[in-house]
């Protein structure tokens, strides 16, 4: 009977945010994957984790591993796999493994928990009862195509952004978005130093070009103001049927 691959959420930050049934996992699991191990095995002995076998999975070689592994749960072994932080999957290895197990009927069990995109759009004060994650953004190829689709993107928007890459960024958005879309950038979002600027593009641009950003980085942008319905009441956003947006924060 083959054996089951759990995707297992890990602390983004402060790690009292690991779940009972996370560290039961790990330590029944017959091998855990690991993006870093040495990273991972911080956390683990913290826990007093002692995995019965421990491997690297990343996107250096995953490509190469994955059948491996694939036949390892067929054989009935049950497999976890984490990253250095958050959940495998978003902006980390872990698709290319789930969908070769789906594809062979492997059960893959995804534990909640801990990510960065979620806390940092509630956070936000942006409406959130619909948004888009984009993750990173190219860093060159397809960049300019990408962000001149999105200016007309309706929902919030949740990017994943270095940085050393931050005030570049932020500079294109108002170049792309204007100046006047809010937004918020959380950062070390479950550390002890998190931190959430908000403001229009210009003000956070402003901020950043006299601090210098650190830590993990979200960007949480407003989405373009709604093009006008012909349907009486039909509001893009449900957070906004009872107010506008935009004079929070000012």
């Amino acid at each position: 009977m083959p054996g089951i691959l759990y995707i297992v959420p890990t602390p983004v930050g402060n790690l009292e945010d690991m779940t009972y049934r996370s560290v039961r996992i790990l330590q029944e699991a017959d091998l855990v994957l690991a993006e870093d191990t040495r990273t991972s095995s911080v956390l683990l002995k913290h826990y007093g984790i002692t995995p019965k076998s421990l491997l690297s999975h990343h996107k250096f070689n995953e490509h190469k591993t994955v059948q491996a592994i694939k036949d390892r749960i067929l054989l009935g072994e049950n497999v976890a796999l984490i990253s250095d932080a958050g959940t495998p999957g978003i902006s980390d290895p872990g698709f290319l493994l789930v969908r070769t197990c789906s594809q062979e009927g492997i059960e893959v069990q995804t534990l909640p928990g801990p990510t960065a995109c979620i806390p940092a759009v509630v956070s936000s004060g942006l409406p959130c009862d619909r948004f888009c994650f984009e993750g990173f953004l190219p860093v060159k190829k397809g960049r300019h195509t990408l962000l001149t689709f999105l200016a007309t993107e309706e929902r919030t928007m949740v990017f994943y952004e270095s940085p050393y890459r931050l005030l570049r960024t932020l500079e294109q958005f108002v170049e792309y978005f204007g100046g006047e879309r809010l937004c918020c950038v959380s950062r070390e979002i479950s550390k002890v130093h998190e931190q959430h600027h908000r403001g229009t593009l210009s003000e956070v641009v402003d901020y950043f070009r006299e601090t210098e950003p650190r830590g993990e980085i979200v960007i949480t942008l407003q989405g373009a103001t709604p093009r006008k319905s012909s349907h009486k009441g039909n509001k893009y956003s449900r957070a906004d049927e009872n107010e506008e947006e935009g004079d929070e924060w000012k």
